[in-house]
Formats: C-alpha cells, sequence, structure tokens
C-alpha cells in the first residue's frame, strides 16, 4: 500500500515558483477579510453565481448536463430533479452547501467522507452513496488509435477502507505540526485521494468538494465567491496532465507530486484574482452601470462575452449590459466578433 508521507515530501516541493505561488496567496488571504466585508449585499450575488458555475462545472467534467434553467433552479433550490443527471445535480448542491454552512464542523475523517459521499447520492437511490468501492476499478483513457487504455490502477478495493483512514491520519498530522503550509498539503491529499480511487462512482466530484471543504477550514473561502470547479474545467488538459504526472510511480512511492501541486496552486491564485477583481468592480459602484461596463473593457484584453460581464458585475441586468454594448458598437468603441453562443466583444484601441 502506498505510504502517505506528508512530513518529508513536502520539503522537495518548495521549489522557488511554488513559493511565489505560496506568498501570493497568504497575502490574498490577508486581504480577504477587506474584500468580503466591502459590499455584502452584492458579495451575495456572487455567492449565488458561483454556486452556480460549480455545480455544473464540477458535474460537466464527469458528462452530467441539464438545461441552464434547469441548474438553476435545481442549485436555487426551486425544483426537484426530473432525471438521473438532475439528481446527480441536486446531490452535488446538498453536498456543496453543506460544505459552505459548516465546514467548520466537519473535520477530516473518514466516516464524514463516506456521509459526503452519501449526500452527493441522495437523490439518485443508486445503492452507491457512503460505501467504499466494492470491485476494484480502473482509469482509462481513449488513445489516438480510438481504442480505451488503462492509464492508471487505482488501490484495491480490499485496501481502500484502510488507505482512506491512513491518508486523512497522514494529512492531519501534517497539518497539526504546522511544520507545512496547508496549501501545499491540499493538493498532496487530493491526489493521493484520486490515487486511490476509493469509490465505485463519483470520485472525481468528491475530490473538488473536499478540495473546498479543506481550503475553507484552512480560511481560504475563495470557493464560495469564485467557483474554483469552473476554473478546473477550464483547464482540465492541463488538469488532466498534471494528474497524470504526478501520479506516475505513486503505488512505490516514486511518484513527483510537483505538477499536481503547481497546477492546484495556481487555480487558487487565478481565483483569487478574479475575486479582487470583482470586489474592485463592486467598489466602482460609485460610477454608472454604463461607466463599469466600459471599464471591463479597460481592464481586460481578449475577448469579452456579455455572460463575463453578467459575472463581474451582478447587480447589473443584462437589459443593461446589452444596451450598453449596442451603444459602444454605435460609438465604434468595441467591435463584435463571432456569432451565437459564441459571440464577443473586442476594444478598439
Amino acid at each position: 500500500m502506498h505510504a502517505f508521507d506528508y512530513k518529508k515530501l513536502p520539503e522537495k516541493l518548495l521549489t522557488p515558483a511554488i513559493v511565489n505561488q505560496l506568498s501570493m496567496l497568504h497575502e490574498f488571504r490577508g486581504k480577504q477579510d477587506l474584500y468580503i466585508s466591502a459590499k455584502p449585499d452584492a458579495l451575495s450575488a456572487l455567492l449565488d453565481i458561483a454556486k452556480i458555475q460549480s455545480t455544473k462545472a464540477s458535474n460537466g467534467i464527469e458528462g452530467i448536463f441539464t438545461s441552464d434553467d434547469r441548474l438553476q433552479a435545481l442549485v436555487m433550490d426551486k425544483a426537484e430533479p426530473r432525471s438521473r443527471s438532475e439528481e446527480e445535480i441536486a446531490g452535488y448542491r446538498e453536498v456543496l452547501s453543506m460544505i459552505h454552512e459548516n465546514y467548520e464542523y466537519i473535520p477530516l475523517r473518514s466516516n464524514n467522507v463516506l456521509q459526503l459521499h452519501r449526500n452527493l447520492y441522495s437523490y439518485g437511490g443508486k445503492g452507491i452513496g457512503g460505501r467504499f468501492k466494492n470491485v476494484d476499478n480502473i482509469i482509462a483513457e481513449v488513445g489516438k488509435d480510438g481504442n480505451e487504455h488503462v492509464r492508471f490502477t487505482p488501490t484495491p478495493a480490499f485496501q481502500t477502507p484502510d488507505a482512506v483512514d491512513n491518508l486523512c491520519q497522514a494529512f492531519n498530522e501534517a497539518l497539526d505540526e504546522s511544520k507545512y503550509d496547508a496549501l501545499i498539503l491540499i493538493p498532496m491529499f487530493v491526489l493521493d485521494f484520486l490515487c486511490i480511487h476509493p469509490f465505485n462512482d463519483g470520485n472525481g466530484r468528491m475530490s473538488r468538494l473536499l478540495t473546498l471543504l479543506l481550503l475553507y477550514r484552512s480560511n481560504y473561502i475563495v470557493g464560495k465567491y469564485i467557483s474554483i470547479e469552473m476554473l478546473i474545467e477550464h483547464s482540465k488538459e492541463t488538469y488532466y496532465e498534471a494528474l497524470r504526472q504526478s501520479s506516475t510511480g505513486w503505488h512505490t512511492g516514486e511518484n513527483d507530486y510537483q505538477s499536481f501541486v503547481s497546477y492546484y496552486l495556481g487555480v487558487f491564485v487565478k481565483a483569487y484574482q478574479e475575486f479582487q477583481d470583482r470586489v474592485e468592480h463592486l467598489h466602482g459602484k460609485t460610477l454608472s452601470k454604463a461607466e463599469r461596463i466600459r471599464a471591463v473593457f479597460r481592464k481586460r484584453i481578449g475577448k469579452i462575452s456579455k455572460s463575463d460581464i453578467a459575472t463581474l458585475c451582478p447587480d447589473i441586468s443584462l437589459t443593461t449590459i446589452e444596451r450598453t454594448l449596442k451603444e459602444m458598437l454605435d460609438n465604434g468603441e468595441i467591435q463584435k466578433i463571432g456569432s451565437g453562443r459564441g459571440t464577443g466583444y473586442l476594444i478598439n484601441s
């Protein structure tokens, strides 16, 4: 069985690049309370948006979809699931809300991991929720030849309960020792969890929910306001490559966590950068709504969509956004590119 070394291995991960990422995240955490106290009413809108985006993205990575209208109704608890996919989406909403509201009272223990997994399947009735896998599983990928290949063989089913116990214990002991930053230990835990692959189904979603739980318990609560799951979905090719690199040699303890840790820290940095950006836009409420929309173009490069603006300015209606974009087009301030869902706008220099 893989030995979970969280007392010596983290030392090897303190490369200049990772130390720089940690420094940035410490600085962001220092400003976190200022961000949150800035505009509490407007931030509640960011929280609702992040819940919807997180639920959509984390399920989407696993090929679980429904319409945007149905997704929003399910996440806001205004509808009951109508299909297998919607049952799984509703289950994710339940666990996400539980972590948001009760993370302080959910220590990392094997029985709590099982309870969260049970809640993930609370609507599905599949009989697998809250139970470790009862058969060995594999992680497969489809190669260029179109055939499925085994990429990784996780921990056998009979060893899984002990492996999860040992993993949680190793993480908690290292965290209590305070020798290494929690931000180093969390990605290591997530990688090890994915390599164990402890459930018959739901491992990816559980890994992302546990990421939020561990971040919140270490007072990094950006995931409430910016969807970390969406950032992972948008960079999933990089995510899978980092996972592949860092899981090679895992069974014999010869794997290198660096790629996965660096990737995860990069996602956290991106989340805080977006959070800061959105709070600054909320501070700009002294500007008119049209001026705030123009400010989005001044601060961002590349194509900007209506949904980008709506996310940054959740208190501005879609009608106002569309009217301002039309004015900017008519004035020659921006140009329209693409069509349909791919429509975006570029500022004219």
